[in-house]
């Protein structure tokens, strides 16, 4: 079982600012995996996969610095909404019901939440009886 919690976060002018630069970087790697795999299919007729792409992950974040500073699992959950993006619209595909919808690109401001899939671990600490939380976006 799954379980997810959804916090309410009144952050201070830094952690906007690296809340912001966080999702500007989640979008520019959304937007190049998915156009890593329109570029793959159209060139060579090959499809890119979920785990091809996140084996780039580290080679990504030692050839871009700015990507060293967000935690791994938040990258690796872009990978697996594009993922995601693709196996629906597959699924629509099949089902020939209406238009499939094939995956978009992200404009700025349309990329507005990324994940901790660890989030107790890995970012998100509750503290004082869960009213305040220790928000840990950049190591």
């Amino acid at each position: 079982m799954r379980k997810a919690f959804k916090y309410r976060l009144y952050p201070t002018q830094p952690q906007v600012k690296d809340l912001e630069r966080t999702l500007e970087l989640c979008r520019g790697l959304y937007n190049a995996a998915l156009q890593e795999r329109r570029d793959a299919y159209k060139k060579a007729g090959k499809s890119v996969g979920l785990y091809q792409q996140k084996r780039y992950l580290p080679q990504i974040r030692e050839e871009l610095p700015q990507y060293k500073r967000v935690h791994s699992q938040v990258l690796q959950d872009v990978l697996h909404r594009v993922d995601k993006a693709f196996q629906d619209f597959f699924r629509r595909l099949k089902a020939k019901k209406g238009k499939a919808g094939y995956p978009r690109f992200k404009g700025k401001g349309r990329y507005d939440s990324f994940t901790f899939p660890q989030a107790y671990e890995t970012g998100v600490k509750p503290q004082d009886g869960g009213r305040r939380v220790l928000l840990k976006v950049f190591p």
